[in-house]
């Protein structure tokens, strides 16, 4: 069996300023992902929780975590795993933040919080 390649829906070459959601990933890779990339301080999701466990993998930047009762101050070069049904939510640190989050879990399953 071959292997599946995205190319960047925009055309660019490089992983810089990337920010995309991918769901039903080609074959069968049974995860979906959000590339996150901002120079912007203080952007993040408002508090929520998935039915499955949600990595995210901290390559530039900062953000500031809540994950239920705990705060984390997250950064580049760590990896930080918020388990199913945990509510939690983040705002991006000064420096801005860029990270991939994986969702175990083929598609996207959110629940709204606030």
């Amino acid at each position: 069996m071959k292997p599946f390649v995205l190319d960047r829906p925009d055309g660019r070459d490089d992983g810089e300023d990337w920010t995309e959601n991918y769901e039903e990933l080609p074959g069968a890779a049974n995860v979906s992902i959000i590339l996150e990339s901002t120079t912007k301080a203080g952007v993040g999701p408002r508090l929520h929780q998935h039915p499955y466990a949600e990595t995210f993998i901290i390559r530039r930047g900062s953000a500031t975590f809540t994950v239920g009762e705990d705060q984390i101050e997250a950064h580049a070069g760590q990896v930080l795993v918020v388990p199913a049904s945990t509510p939690h939510k983040f705002s991006t640190g000064e420096s801005g933040y860029e990270a991939v989050h994986i969702h175990a879990n083929p598609r996207f399953v959110t629940e709204w919080l606030e």
